[in-house]
């Protein structure tokens, strides 16, 4: 079973396509792991009947040399895209037990591509959290654990059931959504790889939303050339999503191993915060080396506006979020509380369904649309949110092809550890990540290095729009000097 599940993607591609093992063995081996690993909680739902009748199917189509690019490869979901007749909550307990009718574009385009699901993966509360503490299933268990320590650790956020199973080795890839850092920031703090692919390059039809001008499904896997085998699947022109960009989808596998040699990486001066551990420093640094030694050229660069993103993420994102949350009332599907009237069912609805992080995002974003505010907050959110997109357009247009940061101000950290009392300290995550989003750009985390402790950390890569190939090239420059690290198994 070890060796089934310890395989890359590419790797089982190859000994699906040889017939050295069945789609059904690969999804069995998955799913006994699975049962084996509730203690990390990274799912929410399990799916085995489902697996192994969509395993058997592609073992048939496989047989008659029908396959697909994904054929038979087990996946988990994070539980924000919309399965056809399987729940699907936001893991927030205002959705109840909804069963959508229909099926997202991005998991269609993976079964489609004879994908296997799993099941439905932990994550914050309708995406909203840096740690996986806000679902109401309750925290996602990290894999990973300092050395010499029992304490549990988060897994990052908001898609930490996604990288907690593909690092603990539970699904050889899973689906993740990004609006602020959520796939990169998991992604580093399990030492597995996460793409926020170009604003428009996967569809959101399907997908819960959180902040609309924002969220980018992408996948999390345990290697660059896997990443990119599922980003081809994920990506694509979807009629049914106005932000949908229609642009051919490039192979992005065929990207791996090529040359770096002569490109220009960007080291942004304003990265670099006060009081960041030396030890991320002393990772930035070896990963900008290992970029030289491949023959890419080092420039130094500015992103003046950096210091303004944090605080014009967290005007935007809640802004759009209490827009896309007003929808949750109790009347059509999920949760219901009665109440005296409907005005009072609504209130008591949406108290009830909604968790403190969910429920304070509303408040925020709410305030700031009101009358009053709006030009106060938002509208000049979004004059700052232009000026961050300018400082990224004038370096790509001085000849940068992509711009190295760290991932995260720190390794994971504990379980109830941070913003208990100050939420903003829980924001302070997400530091090196905001400025992609609120530029629309590509980003990828790579894991790079480990802490003192033994903890994994990670560098990412931003890169210009569309360009995510240039992204999975130098990832693998990084992967390949890094080397690959997996958490000794202890649950």
């Amino acid at each position: 079973m070890t060796d089934l599940i310890s395989m890359t993607i590419a790797e089982a591609r190859n000994g699906l396509a040889n017939k050295s093992f069945t789609s059904l063995e690969l999804t069995d081996a998955h799913l006994a792991a699975i049962e084996a690993a509730r203690a990390l909680n990274a799912f929410v739902l399990e799916t085995p009947d489902k697996a192994r009748a969509m395993a058997r199917a592609i073992d048939a189509r496989i047989a008659k040399g029908e396959g697909g690019p994904l054929a038979g490869i087990p996946l988990g979901i994070k539980d924000l895209f919309a399965t056809k007749d399987v729940r699907t909550t936001a893991c927030s307990k205002i959705l109840g037990n909804f069963v959508p009718p229909y099926e997202s574009t991005v998991t269609s385009q993976l079964w489609r591509d004879g994908a296997v699901m799993l099941g439905k993966l932990n994550n914050d509360e309708f995406a909203m959290g840096s740690s996986n503490e806000t679902s109401c299933f309750g925290p996602v268990v990290n894999p990973w654990r300092r050395e010499g320590s029992n304490s549990s650790l988060v897994p990052g956020g908001s898609s930490g059931g996604s990288a907690s199973a593909v690092a603990a080795l539970l699904c050889m890839g899973a689906t993740a959504t990004d609006t602020g850092g959520s796939i990169r920031q998991p992604a580093a703090f399990t030492a597995t790889v996460g793409v926020k692919p170009t604003y428009g390059r996967c569809s959101r039809w399907g997908i819960v939303a959180f902040a609309s001008s924002l969220d980018q499904a992408g996948p999390i896997a345990r290697t660059v050339r896997d990443s990119a085998i599922l980003m081809r699947s994920m990506a694509g022109h979807d009629p049914k999503d106005t932000t949908s960009v229609d642009r051919a989808v490039p192979d992005y596998e065929a990207a791996i191993g090529k040359s770096v040699k002569g490109m220009k990486i960007g080291i942004p001066k304003e990265y670099r915060l006060d009081g960041m551990p030396a030890e991320v420093e002393k990772l930035w640094t070896e990963g900008a080396a290992w970029l030289k030694a491949a023959g890419a050229e080092l420039v130094e660069i500015s992103l003046p506006h950096t210091k303004y993103a944090l605080p014009a993420y967290y005007i935007v994102a809640p802004a759009e979020a209490s827009s896309n949350l007003a929808r949750y009332d109790g009347v059509r599907y999920g949760l219901r509380v009665p109440g005296g009237s409907i005005g009072e069912m609504y209130e008591n609805t949406r108290a009830e369904g909604f968790g403190d992080e969910v429920r304070r995002r509303v408040m925020i974003g709410t305030y700031v649309l009101s009358a009053g505010y709006y030009d106060a907050y938002y509208l000049r959110a979004q004059k700052v949110r232009t000026l961050i997109k300018k400082d990224f357009e004038d370096c790509f247009a001085k000849g940068v092809n992509a711009i190295l940061t760290p991932a995260t101000p720190s390794a994971a950290f504990g379980v109830g550890e941070k913003g208990g009392a100050d939420p903003v300290e829980m924001y302070l995550n997400d530091i090196f990540t905001v400025t992609v989003n609120m530029a629309g750009l590509p980003g990828i985390a790579v894991p790079a290095g480990k802490d003192t402790q033994g903890l994994p950390l990670g560098l990412q890569l931003i890169g210009r729009p569309f360009d995510e190939e240039t992204l999975f090239s130098l990832g693998e420059v990084v992967e390949q000097a890094a080397g690959r690290f997996t958490p000794a198994r202890w649950w």
